[in-house]
């Protein structure tokens, strides 16, 4: 016996169903939701998801997501060009940022190391770090990386290639959790890591 009475719903709930947290019972609520709305809201989502995926770019200063060549961030002339915060992912910058506790900027990693995923330091953005504190002057450069084995691993990393810098490099302090990833901390406890920020040993 069918789960559907229609191709086309379930067609819907499988592709739903495919995003990070979303189920199938969910995936059908919202497909049914969506059923129920008006034509024009369907249209109004739709046309955004496609125009997020087909305009959306990387900064190519600093590897956020952005808009355009380069992001809010690096053409906001009220940023601190020289404070730089180094963090592994997009959604790394989006907490911090919710924190209002940092006027830098940043550097997008892509991820971090990690060799049992086949993660090396080449499939991260640390060579593009190294050239840029070459090309910029920065007088603090901040390791935000998640309080995890391969977070320190990283931040291990990047101080050794970092070692011509004469600047000072600083980590967020230990209020994050073990094991935690940014993203997930409250914006208190991330906000006061920021600001309590501590010297990194190289």
């Amino acid at each position: 016996m069918a789960e559907y009475s229609s191709i086309l719903l379930e067609k819907a709930v499988d592709e739903l169903s495919k995003l990070p947290g979303i189920g199938r019972k969910t995936a059908l609520r919202l497909a049914l939701h969506l059923l129920g709305e008006e034509k024009v809201v369907t249209e109004s989502l739709s046309q955004s998801l496609l125009s997020m995926r087909n305009n959306i770019v990387l900064c190519k200063k600093c590897y956020n997501i952005s808009d355009s060549e380069h992001c809010s961030i690096c053409s906001n002339p009220k940023r601190d060009n020289e404070l730089l915060c180094v963090v592994a992912d997009m959604r790394d910058v989006m907490a911090i940022e919710r924190t209002g506790s940092f006027n830098g900027v940043y550097h997008v990693l892509g991820g971090v190391i990690d060799p049992i995923n086949g993660i090396s330091p080449n499939d991260l953005r640390i060579k593009e770090l190294v050239d840029r504190t070459l090309r910029e002057s920065f007088r603090e450069i901040v390791l935000a990386l998640p309080a995890t084995i391969e977070g320190d691993t990283t931040n291990y990393y990047i101080s050794k290639m970092l070692k011509q810098f004469e600047g000072q490099i600083t980590a967020i302090a230990k209020g994050i959790a073990v094991g935690d990833a940014l993203e997930y901390a409250d914006e208190v406890t991330l906000g006061r890591s920021i600001t309590n920020r501590i010297p990194f040993n190289r």
